[in-house]
């Protein structure tokens, strides 16, 4: 006998759920990532002397947290997209959620571009 959730849906309904939005996603978490990678190296070419004096291991970590947060947000589709696929809504959610990657991707380069233009660049002019 299955274990039961909340939702009164078996937990390998949501196994099965997860596992679909993690096919969807994941393979898209690559991209994205180097997307925002991309948009770091072209600022650090942009402008290499003045950023020459962030390459040091002290400016390392909180960068490394930046990227750890811009994978944690890149998560939260996960949030939108298995009610989604439980819900009525399902064939239209499954032509349509690379809608959300988009929107989400987007919205990534804003912060990204605002973070680097505002926060860290004024520091090593």
């Amino acid at each position: 006998m299955s274990s039961q959730t909340l939702s009164g849906h078996s937990s390998d309904s949501f196994r099965g759920l997860f596992s679909s939005s993690a096919r969807f996603w994941e393979p898209r978490r690559i991209l994205y990532n180097l997307i925002l990678f991309a948009v770091c190296v072209i600022w650090l070419a942009a402008s290499w002397p003045h950023f020459r004096p962030a390459l040091h291991l002290p400016y390392f970590f909180p960068m490394a947290a930046l990227a750890l947060f811009a994978n944690l947000c890149y998560s939260a589709a996960y949030l939108v997209d298995i009610p989604l696929l439980s819900s009525d809504f399902r064939s239209t959610w499954l032509s349509r959620r690379w809608i959300l990657w988009l929107v989400g991707t987007l919205f990534a380069l804003l912060l990204e571009n605002y973070w680097i233009a505002d926060e860290i660049y004024p520091d090593f002019r």
